[in-house]
């Protein structure tokens, strides 16, 4: 299996940072890493920082580049960047919404190009990761899957179409979950709570379901139905929340938008 012998990561913010801390909490060489960030204070111990492409350059000892920056940089750096990725590189891409063909078309001379989307969980090795090739051989699919699984659970997408889509879903979605679990608190605490109390009980309850539901035959939806006995407390929490489908609608447009904006980052919209 061809693996990724050494990666440099370009832009370590907080989604590259949170890759490479799950990597290294799994035991991961720090040495098969790099970062190339001008404004990082410093790198994890072992894991080589450059300041400048040319630094990068003159090590020349990676294999594939990370792209960790935001999505709207990166006609402004391809094209210092074409030393770090051009011949014998594999380029991997963490910026929302950019396509492969747009990829190709910035680093014409790397050998393969991949999209790639966890999310921040990847910390704790308990991302979603998804990932979308082109020129990749079938032991080198092999290794990069290897790696990224590591950060939890990595799934190989075959239509482009519906990258932003999951994107939507997969890479965003903590975001969602998160302002849930502060309504959640907020709603309590409006009604009598303390809110850090709140905030404690909100956290602990969403951890534990979520866990059990990861390990359930059932499906979530089912599972609701399994909390809530006919005219009990919860089944009248979920009536309101069941009301004229506006919490499904509220999700579908939500997640409309989200993937729609993907698609402006594609077509270069600020």
């Amino acid at each position: 299996m061809a693996g990724i012998n050494k990666l440099l990561i370009i832009g370590c913010g907080n989604m590259g940072g949170a890759m490479l801390a799950g990597w290294l909490a799994l035991g991961f060489d720090p040495q098969r890493f790099a970062v190339l960030d001008p404004a990082l204070e410093d790198a994890p111990e072992g894991v080589a920082l450059y300041r400048s492409p040319d630094e990068a350059e003159v090590a020349g000892d990676h294999d594939a580049v990370l792209l960790g920056f935001k999505p709207q940089q990166l006609g402004k750096l391809a094209p210092g960047l074409q030393s770090v990725a051009s011949h014998g590189v594999t380029v991997y891409s963490l910026l929302a919404g950019l396509t492969l063909a747009q990829l190709q078309a910035a680093f014409p001379n790397a050998d393969a190009h991949v999209r790639v989307m966890p999310n921040l969980a990847s910390r704790i090795n308990k991302s979603p990761v998804i990932l979308l090739e082109k020129g990749l051989s079938s032991g080198e699919r092999g290794g990069a899957f290897e790696l990224f699984n590591a950060l939890g659970t990595a799934l190989w997408l075959q239509e482009e179409d519906q990258f932003d889509l999951v994107t939507a879903l997969a890479g965003s979605g903590p975001g969602f979950v998160y302002r849930f679990i502060d309504a959640l608190a907020g709603a309590a605490a409006q009604l009598g709570l303390q809110r850090d109390q709140a905030e404690a009980l909100a956290l602990t309850m969403v951890d534990g379901a979520s866990s059990l539901a990861s390990g359930e035959t059932l499906s979530p939806g089912e599972l609701a139905d399994r909390v809530a006995s006919p005219g009990g407390m919860t089944r009248e929490g979920l009536n309101v929340l069941d009301r004229d489908d506006a919490l499904h609608k509220l999700l579908v447009e939500t997640l409309r938008a989200t993937a729609e904006r993907g698609a402006q980052l594609s077509a270069g919209s600020d």
